[in-house]
C-alpha cells in the first residue's frame, strides 16, 4: 500500500519539472502566492491524471459522453487514488435548479409527502381522506348501540334539470324514497322541482340502527350507495340530524374536486404533473418592469425619463413623439412635465395602452400631415409583444434590459399546482417547509410527531433526510433554504454544498481536492468547515486544499509552499512539510507572514471621511430587518458579519443598484428600501467585481486595460509600417488585414476528437501567433506586436520605459500584483480574483474625481497574504484620491486596515438582518456581541 503519492516531473503551465511526495490520508494545504502553481499542480495534473485513469477504464463509446481534460504534463504520479474536484463554480444557472435538488434532498422530502402527506381540498380547506367500506362500516359501527341512521346515495349535487331522469331510475331500481335540498320525499307521489334550480338530490338506500348483527347488510347498502352516487355516500342520524360525507377516493364530496393517486413525480415542479400549468414549474416569468422603463420619474420625457429602446426617441417625426403629443393633447402633459407629476389616468394610458380608445395621433405621410384616430398599444404591451415576436438574440438580450423576474400570480412562486400545495405534513406544503432555513427544517424534522404506521412508512427516509441537514450545517450553510435557486449561490456556498454532499457518501480511500473552500465564510463558520473535513480525512480519505487562508493553513498535516513568486517566477516547490518546516525556510513568503516576519500592519490614524454620509433608509432586501444604515463618505468602509447575514443583500442589491440607476442610469432596480439620502454628493459608482474581462478568448489584459491601443498606434508610427502604409487597424488580430487568416486570429486550431477531449493545435500557418507573416515582419525595438503581447507586465513596463502613456498603463497591473501575467494571456484562463484585480488596474488609470464610490464584494479571494498586502495599500490610494470604498469581506487582514466596519447578524438567514455595530475597528473589537469583534479582537491585539 503506498503511504505517498509521488509527482515526477510536472511541467503543466508554469511548473518547473518538480517532484514531490505528498502523504495520504492526510489533510494537505497548497498554498502560495497567487499565480504560483498551485491549481496547477492540484487540479491541472493531479486531478487531470486521476480523471484520465478512470475515463480510459471505459469503452470508447462512454468516453464521448464525458466532459474530458487533456493529458498533464508530467512524467509520471504514483499512489494516485481516485479523485473527486470540488472546484469554485456555481453549481447551475438552470432556473430549476434548487438547494433542495442539487442535495438530492428535494427528492427524499417528494417522497416523503407522497407517503404520509395529508390532503387537503385546495378550495375549502377540508382534509380529503379516501375510506374503503370496511373503514366506513368500522366507523358507523363505533357509534353508541341503538342510534338510527339511514345510508343516502348523492347522486345530484348542485345541478339543473336532471331530477326526473333521476326519479325515474330511482323507482325502477325499487326504491321508496329520496331526499331532495334536505326533505325526504315518497318516489310514489309527484314531486314537483323547478328545473331552472340547481338541486341536491339523494336515494335513500337504507335505514338502520347500530346493532352487532347488522354489519353484512350495512356493508352492502354502503356498496350500493357507492356505486349509484359515484363513491359517496351520507350517513344521516335520524335522532340529531348529523350528517357524515364519506369517499372511497381522493376527492372533496363539499367542492367535486379530485386529486390523483399521490405519488413523488406529483410533488416535482420539473413534471408536468406536479407543475403550476401558469408558470410551468419556474415560479416566476420575465415581466417588463416599469422601474427600468422609467427609473427616475423626476425626469420628463424630454430629459430622458423613458429609457426603453424605441420609446426614447422624441426627434422629429419619430413614431412615438406622434403618440407622446397624441397622449398630452387627451390628459394635459407636455415632453417638459416631470413623469412624476403625470395624473394616474395618464401614466397609466402612457404605460399600458388606451384599451381600444382612440387618440388623435398627426401622422406624417409622404409629405402630407394628417391627424388618424388610433388606439395606444402603450410601451409595456409593446416591449413585451417585440420580446415575443423577435427572431434576433441581440434584440431579446436588449429588451430583457427592461424585463424583471416576478413571481407566478398562479402560484404566487411556489412552482406547483393548487392540489399539490393542499398535501400537508404538520400543517406544511412541501413549499412552505422548502421555504424553512436549513436549521429551522432539521428542527422541525425532529419535532415531527407521526402516527405508528406513518413511523414505519417514514423512518428510514426521515433518516436520510436528517443526514443530509445536519452534513449542510456542518459546512456553515444553517441560513440557506431548499428553494434557494442554485444560480444564487456564491462560488464558495455552491463549493460547500458540493462538499456538504461528499460528507453525505461516506467513500473512505478518495482522493479529494477542494479550491479555497473557505471563501465567504466568516471566521466562526471557517472553524465548522475545518471540523468537516478533518471528518473527511479521519474516514480514510486524502484532501489536498488549495488555500489562503491561515487558520486552514495552521490545522493542516502537511503544508506544500509552492512560488516563490508567481508566473514564470513560480513554479517551484519552497517548501513542504508541518508548520514549523514552512516558518523555518527562508525562501517562503508564506512562512514569513506565519511566522511573523511580516505583518499586514494597522493603520496608525482612521480616515473621519468629509464629514458627508450616504444614508440607506428602511433597508429590508430579503432577510434585512428594515435596516438605516450610514456610510461616511470618503472614507474605506467594510462591511462584515456571519455568512448569510445580509451583507451583500445590503451591498449589492439595493446600495449598488439604486445607485447604479440614480447615477449611471443602469437598468437596476434596488431591493426593498425606502430611500437613499446623499445622492447628491456622489457622480458615479463602479462595481469591481469577479466577473470576467471578456467572454472570449480574444479578451485579454492589454485590450481590457486600453494599452493595446497605444501599443498598436506605436508600431503603425515605425518606419516599417509607415513604408507599408499600415495603421493601427493592421496589428489588431481581431480584424481581417494583419491577422492570420488560418486561426481568424486565435492562434489555436480546435481539433474535435470524439471519444477523446478536444485538442487545441497551435496554427501551423502562424505558429500560434496570431498574425499574418507581413504584420509579425514589423518590430519595435527588435520585438514583433506578437512577442509584446507575449511579455509579462513586469517584463512589458522595462521594455516601453520610455513611453509613459503606455507604461502608465502597465504599471497599474503590477501595482495591483499582476506583474506575472502576460499582456495577451486570455480571458477566459484568468481566475475571479485576477480580473477583479484587472479591473481594479484600469480603475487607478482613470483621473480621480473624489466624488465615486466603489463596491466590491470580497476582493480578497484567492489571494496570498502578500497579494492582499498589495490589494489594501491599493483600496488606500482609491480612498486617499476623495472616494469613498465600500467593500464586502471576512478577511481580518482587510477588515482592521478599514475606517469604518458596519457589522451585521447576529446570525444568518432569519435570525439575521439586524445591525449588530458599527464604529472603527478598535470599537468593533470591543463589543461582546459581535462575532466579527471576537476574532478582531485578537488581530488588532498582535500589532
Amino acid at each position: 500500500m503506498h503511504k505517498y503519492i509521488s509527482v515526477s516531473g510536472a511541467r503543466q503551465h508554469n511548473l518547473k519539472n518538480i517532484s514531490l511526495q505528498i502523504p495520504r490520508n492526510r489533510f494537505v494545504v497548497f498554498t502560495g502566492v497567487s499565480g504560483s502553481g498551485k491549481s496547477s499542480l492540484a487540479f491541472d495534473t493531479l486531478y487531470a491524471e486521476g480523471q484520465m485513469r478512470y475515463v480510459e477504464s471505459l469503452s470508447a463509446y462512454a468516453r464521448q459522453f464525458l466532459g474530458l481534460m487533456g493529458k498533464p504534463d508530467v512524467d509520471a504520479i504514483d499512489g494516485l487514488s481516485p479523485a473527486i474536484a470540488i472546484e469554485q463554480k456555481t453549481t447551475s444557472n438552470n432556473p430549476r435548479s434548487t438547494v433542495g435538488t442539487v442535495t438530492e434532498i428535494y427528492d427524499y422530502l417528494r417522497l416523503l409527502w407522497s407517503k404520509i402527506g395529508i390532503p387537503h381540498c385546495p378550495s375549502c380547506g377540508r382534509i380529503i381522506k379516501r375510506q374503503s367500506v370496511d373503514e366506513i362500516v368500522q366507523q358507523i359501527s363505533s357509534l353508541p348501540y341503538g342510534t338510527k341512521y339511514e345510508i343516502l346515495a348523492p347522486v345530484i349535487r348542485g345541478k339543473k334539470g336532471e331530477h326526473q331522469r333521476v326519479f325515474e331510475q330511482a323507482k325502477q331500481n325499487g326504491y321508496a324514497r329520496v331526499r331532495v335540498d334536505g326533505e325526504v320525499h315518497h318516489l310514489t307521489g309527484d314531486i314537483a322541482l323547478d328545473k331552472n334550480n340547481k338541486h341536491y338530490i339523494e336515494i335513500v338506500i337504507d335505514r338502520l340502527a347500530v346493532k352487532d348483527i347488522d354489519r353484512q347488510r350495512l356493508a352492502d347498502s354502503l356498496e350500493t350507495a357507492l356505486a349509484l352516487s359515484g363513491d359517496l355516500v351520507v350517513i344521516h342520524q335520524t335522532a340529531s340530524g348529523e350528517e357524515t360525507l364519506f369517499s372511497q377516493n381522493y376527492a372533496c364530496p363539499y367542492c367535486s374536486v379530485s386529486l390523483p393517486e399521490l405519488s413523488p413525480r406529483m410533488f416535482s415542479f420539473n413534471n408536468h404533473e406536479g407543475a403550476c400549468s401558469g408558470c410551468s414549474g419556474l415560479g416566476s416569468y420575465l415581466k417588463v418592469d416599469q422601474g427600468k422603463v422609467i427609473p427616475d420619474m423626476s425626469r420628463s420625457i424630454h430629459s430622458g425619463g423613458i429609457v426603453a429602446n424605441g420609446w426614447n426617441n422624441v426627434k422629429t417625426n419619430s413614431f412615438c413623439k406622434m403618440y407622446y403629443e397624441a397622449l398630452g393633447k387627451k390628459y394635459g402633459f407636455d415632453f417638459d412635465t416631470p413623469l412624476a407629476q403625470l395624473s394616474p389616468e395618464a401614466l397609466s394610458a402612457l404605460l399600458y395602452g388606451t384599451h381600444g380608445e382612440k387618440l388623435d395621433v398627426y401622422h406624417p405621410s409622404e409629405g402630407l400631415r394628417k391627424y388618424v384616430k388610433e388606439s395606444f398599444e402603450g410601451i409595456i404591451p409593446n416591449l413585451e409583444r417585440r420580446y415575443r415576436e423577435t427572431p434576433s438574440e441581440d434584440m431579446r438580450k436588449e429588451l430583457e434590459t427592461y424585463m424583471s423576474v416576478l413571481p407566478c400570480p398562479d402560484c404566487q412562486g411556489d412552482r406547483l399546482s393548487p392540489v399539490v400545495l393542499a398535501v400537508r405534513i404538520a400543517g406544511m406544503n412541501i413549499s412552505e417547509f422548502c421555504a424553512l432555513s436549513i436549521e429551522d427544517a432539521l428542527q422541525s424534522i425532529r419535532n415531527l410527531t407521526l402516527t405508528v404506521e406513518h413511523s414505519g412508512i417514514a423512518g428510514s427516509i426521515l433518516q436520510e433526510i436528517e443526514a443530509r441537514f445536519q452534513f449542510l450545517l456542518n459546512v456553515g450553510l444553517n441560513y440557506l433554504t431548499l428553494s434557494r435557486a442554485a444560480g444564487t449561490l456564491s462560488g464558495g456556498e455552491s463549493q460547500r454544498i458540493r462538499l456538504a454532499t461528499q460528507l453525505g457518501s461516506g467513500l473512505m480511500g478518495v482522493l479529494y481536492i477542494l479550491d479555497e473552500p473557505s471563501i465567504g465564510l466568516h471566521q466562526r463558520d471557517n472553524d465548522r468547515l475545518l471540523l468537516a473535513l478533518g471528518k473527511m480525512r479521519d474516514l480514510g480519505n486524502t484532501l489536498i486544499v488549495v488555500e489562503h487562508d491561515e487558520d486552514t493553513i495552521r490545522q493542516a498535516d502537511w503544508i506544500v509552499d509552492i512560488g516563490p513568486y508567481a508566473g514564470v517566477n513560480g513554479g517551484e516547490v519552497v517548501a513542504q512539510g508541518v508548520l514549523d518546516d514552512i516558518k523555518a525556510e527562508p525562501r517562503s513568503i508564506t512562512g514569513q507572514y506565519l511566522d511573523g516576519a511580516i505583518r499586514i500592519p494597522v493603520p496608525d490614524t482612521r480616515r473621519s471621511g468629509t464629514g458627508k454620509q450616504l444614508s440607506i433608509l428602511g433597508a429590508a432586501a430579503n432577510n434585512l430587518k428594515g435596516i438605516d444604515v450610514s456610510i461616511p463618505l470618503g472614507t474605506f468602509t467594510c462591511v462584515t458579519g456571519v455568512s448569510g447575514s445580509g451583507k451583500s443583500s445590503l451591498v449589492n442589491e439595493i446600495l449598488y443598484k439604486k445607485l447604479a440607476s440614480s447615477l449611471n442610469r443602469a437598468h437596476t432596480v434596488a431591493g426593498a428600501h425606502l430611500g437613499i439620502e446623499g445622492l447628491e454628493n456622489l457622480d458615479k459608482i463602479i462595481n469591481i467585481d469577479q466577473q470576467p474581462i471578456g467572454r472570449t478568448p480574444r479578451s485579454n489584459p492589454a485590450t481590457y486595460t486600453g494599452v493595446f491601443d497605444n501599443i498598436r498606434t506605436l508600431f503603425s508610427q515605425t518606419n516599417e509600417a509607415k513604408i507599408r502604409a499600415y495603421g493601427p487597424g493592421r496589428f489588431s488580430f481581431n480584424i481581417k488585414g494583419g491577422r492570420c487568416e488560418a486561426c481568424a486570429g486565435e492562434g489555436l486550431i480546435r481539433v474535435e476528437m470524439h471519444f477523446l477531449p478536444d485538442v487545441h493545435v497551435p496554427c501551423s500557418v502562424c505558429k500560434g501567433r496570431r498574425y499574418s507573416r507581413e504584420t509579425l515582419e514589423v518590430h519595435y525595438k527588435g520585438k514583433s506586436i506578437a512577442d509584446v503581447l507575449d511579455m509579462t507586465a513586469q517584463e512589458a513596463v522595462k521594455f516601453f520605459e520610455n513611453i509613459p502613456r503606455i507604461r502608465k498603463k502597465i504599471e497599474a497591473l503590477c501595482k495591483v500584483g499582476l506583474g506575472y501575467i502576460k499582456l495577451g494571456q486570455s480571458s477566459t484562463t484568468l481566475s475571479g480574483g485576477e480580473a477583479q484585480r484587472i479591473k481594479l488596474a484600469a480603475e487607478l488609470l482613470k483621473p480621480a474625481t473624489g466624488s465615486t464610490i466603489y463596491v466590491m464584494d470580497e476582493p480578497t479571494t484567492g489571494l496570498h497574504f502578500a497579494d492582499v498586502h498589495q490589494l489594501i495599500q491599493v483600496l488606500h490610494s482609491l480612498t486617499d484620491a476623495g472616494n469613498t470604498v465600500v467593500v464586502i469581506e471576512h478577511n481580518l487582514e482587510l477588515i482592521k486596515n478599514a475606517d469604518y466596519l458596519i457589522d451585521l447578524g447576529p446570525e444568518g438567514g432569519a435570525a439575521g438582518g439586524e445591525i449588530v455595530c458599527t464604529g472603527t475597528p478598535e470599537q468593533v473589537a470591543r463589543h461582546d456581541l459581535s462575532y466579527t469583534g471576537q476574532y478582531l479582537k485578537k488581530e488588532l491585539e498582535k500589532k
